[in-house]
C-alpha cells in the first residue's frame, strides 16, 4: 500500500517511475540481472575456448618435451593424459576467471535488490535527471521508505 501510495504521488508530480515487486514488474522485465546467471553464462562462455586450448597446449607440451610422466600410458596415451590435464587446467582457469567465484558468493546491487524482492519488499525506480530525482526524493521521503538509493552513474536511480 505503501509502495502503490508512493507511486501515485510521484505520478501526480509528473515523475516517471517504476515499481517493482509481486504483483508490478518483475526484476527480470526491468532489466535487473542476477549476478548469479551473469557469472553463469561468463563461465560456460570461459569454457567454451579455454578447455579446448587447454587440451591443445597439454599434449603439444606433452608431444614437444617428450616426458613419460605416465609409463602405463604408453607414448601416444602420454600426450592424450598431456591434453586431458591440459584441458582441466583451462576448466579450472574458466572457473576462477569466468566467474566461479560470483557464482557462490553473488555480488553487486543487483542481488541487494532482488533479496528484498523475494522478501516480499517493493522497489519504487525513478530514471529521470538530477533535478527531478531531487524532486523525487524529497516526495519518496515523506512515506519513511526502508532505503533510498541513488545512482547517477548508471542513470538508473532506486
Amino acid at each position: 500500500m505503501k509502495a502503490e501510495a508512493a507511486y501515485l504521488a510521484l505520478e501526480k508530480q509528473e515523475i516517471q517511475s517504476t515499481i517493482i515487486g509481486k504483483g508490478y514488474k518483475t526484476a527480470d522485465e526491468f532489466g535487473l540481472v542476477d549476478p548469479k546467471e551473469s557469472a553463469r553464462k561468463q563461465l560456460k562462455l570461459m569454457a567454451l575456448w579455454l578447455v579446448p586450448f587447454g587440451f591443445f597446449a597439454g599434449s603439444s607440451f606433452s608431444f614437444i618435451t617428450d616426458l613419460q610422466t605416465f609409463a602405463w600410458a604408453g607414448e601416444i596415451g602420454n600426450h592424450i593424459v598431456g591434453g586431458l590435464l591440459g584441458a582441466l587446467s583451462g576448466a579450472l582457469g574458466s572457473i576462477f576467471v569466468g566467474g566461479g567465484f560470483g557464482l557462490l558468493t553473488g555480488s553487486g546491487n543487483a542481488l541487494t535488490y532482488r533479496n528484498r524482492l523475494n522478501a516480499n519488499k517493493y522497489l519504487i525506480v525513478v530514471q529521470e535527471s538530477e533535478n527531478t530525482t531531487y524532486r523525487a526524493r524529497l516526495i519518496l521521503r515523506q512515506f519513511d521508505p526502508e532505503n533510498l538509493q541513488d545512482y547517477t552513474d548508471l542513470n538508473l536511480r532506486y
